[in-house]
């Protein structure tokens, strides 16, 4: 098991490497800068739909959702202001008030 665990540490980290280090001759295209800047929503995405929307039963849309609604409130706030710290305060505020 500690075999794995190392490996795939290594995997990850020269992965990484290849990409961070400046002294490599391995440079990335304009085309894939622009494809790979799509990769972070992407996987933001996938990570909080699921969260919001599914349930145990299915998908709820349900006004009575906290996690829609707080969801919606940190849209919007992250929208007038484009604070992360307000977004992430109203947003787990009234989830943890609604909850």
């Amino acid at each position: 098991m500690i075999t794995t665990i190392l490996l795939m540490a290594c995997i990850t980290f020269f992965t990484r490497y290849l990409f961070l280090h400046r002294d490599l001759p391995f440079k990335v295209g304009p085309k894939m800068q622009q494809f790979l800047s799509f990769s972070a929503p992407a996987v933001l995405t996938a990570i909080w739909v699921p969260i919001v929307f599914v349930t145990d039963e299915g998908i709820n849309l349900d006004w009575q959702n906290p996690y829609l609604s707080a969801a919606i409130a940190a849209i919007i706030v992250a929208y007038k202001t484009h604070n992360i710290y307000y977004t992430t305060l109203v947003g787990m505020g009234l989830f943890l008030i609604l909850n």
